[in-house]
């Protein structure tokens, strides 16, 4: 087995040391939220009535209620969070806005490759209505259209960024530039790059927690209520006359719900076994000083992910900091959600040497802070959707780590289908047919750390593939990042 340039360039024991000294363990994204987006909402106590139940106040329970009353401004809107708005995934994520609906282009021929003309047009359109979105609702959620770079990092990797740039050519595709050796690193000024694809219109970058609060806000405005620290415990159907949600201190009888849960256990039983929950980690830096901007050019902004299987994602801030995150991908034996799991030294001292590797002419640099959090994994490797309780309940979930931008279309997929419309989104087999579940325990933590224990050994054997990941492609379950 080979090496990866990671291990070849390793900084100094003592440089990660002194960037992590200080420090915290926080997300970033909240500590750095306004009071006035940040308000503390009461619990739900007692019973009321709505037209629409929302079970979660993250993205998808957010775009699904604010949808839900651009449709019908005179519906009762009701929206229950367990934690606080954005207290999970949408608050702790690394703010890429994708186009994508199918996590990547690769992954959607792979299982779609009929509908994937229809279904990369309605994924630029998703994006450009969410670019839409601050001017419209009056928000802001500080979105840049910047796109996303690929780099190689290893020589076999140029090899498929040139097969990517060629086929987009010949597919028609615009604003998807190669960059070699030079140009790369002219863009943005790393060692480890050897080529880059520049995907120009797919991405953007935006700061996730005020993209929570903001939908949270003008979701307010138009008479939505939503209710923090009210956990649900139960999901109960009443003949005739809808669902009712049950927390410890009251209840909303409504007529429909949308389950907004991602990787929290399922109110419903059919879905406990469709997600996996995997832990993602993340460390942000300090602002970074104009003679340390002026080192490492990236004056376009594009986020970076790249190319190996257990890839690194990173992008700048507003205020000039480098958000770097990835490589780890970790998941407790039996789908567990705990505290504890979110402090890693191991996973912090890996990334912070992967990032001086990345950046050595930013050595004394320091982290300020370094969190994480887990991401609803399905075996399709994005969302799925579906209907219970004759129609009077609408659910999606398993984003796969690309439900910043997805999770508005998952939006308008769900009150579509609790209005029984039959049009271009809900006639997908994306959305028409389920994917396979997860297996329960033992088998579940053995498939998965072996899929992973195979990436890792592929990313050190020139992107090579073992059996077991070539059988899990054969079986559409294959993870390719």
């Amino acid at each position: 087995m080979g090496t990866t340039v990671f291990e070849r360039s390793r900084p100094p024991a003592s440089v990660v040391q002194h960037a992590l000294a200080d420090s915290r363990h926080a997300v970033f994204w909240r500590d750095d939220l306004p009071d006035a987006l940040a308000p503390d909402r009461p619990p739900l106590v007692g019973a009321h009535a709505a037209d629409l139940v929302v079970v979660g106040g993250g993205y998808t329970g957010l775009w699904t209620a604010l949808l839900a009353k651009e449709r019908d401004p005179d519906a009762r809107v009701v929206v229950v969070e367990a934690q606080r708005v954005g207290w999970a995934a949408s608050g702790r994520n690394g703010g890429f806005c994708e186009a994508s609906l199918t996590h990547g282009h690769e992954n959607g021929m792979a299982r779609w490759p009929d509908e994937m003309p229809l279904l990369e047009r309605l994924g630029l359109e998703n994006l450009d209505a969410i670019e839409a979105a601050e001017d419209r609702y009056g928000i802001d959620f500080q979105f840049e259209r910047t796109g996303q770079l690929a780099p190689a990092t290893e020589p076999h990797q140029v090899a498929w960024l040139r097969e990517w740039h060629e086929e987009a050519v010949a597919g028609g595709e615009e604003g998807v530039v190669f960059l070699d050796e030079t140009e790369v690193q002219a863009s943005v000024a790393s060692p480890t790059y050897l080529a880059g694809v520049w995907e120009q219109r797919t991405c953007g970058m935006l700061h996730p927690a005020r993209l929570a609060a903001e939908l949270a806000r003008a979701a307010e405005e138009r008479g939505v209520e939503i209710y923090e620290r009210s956990h649900v415990r139960g999901l109960e159907t009443r003949d005739r006359a809808g669902v009712s949600v049950v927390t410890s201190s009251g209840r909303v009888d409504a007529a429909r719900a949308v389950l907004a849960t991602n990787v929290f256990p399922s109110l419903l039983a059919r879905n406990r076994l469709m997600t996996v929950p995997v832990y993602d980690y993340v460390l942000m830096t300090e602002p970074l000083t104009a003679e340390q901007l002026a080192s490492i050019g990236w004056r376009d902004r594009q986020g970076i992910g790249d190319m190996a299987n257990q890839f690194h994602y990173y992008r700048i801030t507003k205020d000039d900091r480098i958000l770097f995150g990835g490589y780890d991908a970790v998941y407790h034996y039996g789908r567990k959600v705990r505290p504890e799991y979110e402090d890693r030294p191991q996973t912090w001292r890996a990334l912070a040497s992967h990032f001086f590797t990345t950046f050595p002419q930013l050595e004394g640099l320091r982290f300020s802070h370094r969190w994480a959090g887990a991401i609803d994994t399905s075996t399709q490797f994005t969302a799925f959707f579906g209907t219970a309780r004759d129609h009077r309940v609408a659910y999606a979930a398993g984003f796969t780590g690309l439900g910043v931008g997805s999770t508005r279309f998952a939006a308008e997929v769900m009150l579509d289908l609790l209005d029984r419309v039959e049009n271009e989104r809900t006639t997908l087999t994306m959305v028409r047919k389920r994917p396979l579940p997860f297996p329960p325990e033992p088998a579940a933590a053995i498939g998965i750390n072996a899929t992973r224990w195979s990436l890792d050994r592929a990313d050190h054997n020139e992107g090579r593939r073992n059996l077991l990941l070539r059988t899990l492609d054969a079986l559409g379950l294959g993870f390719d990042s």
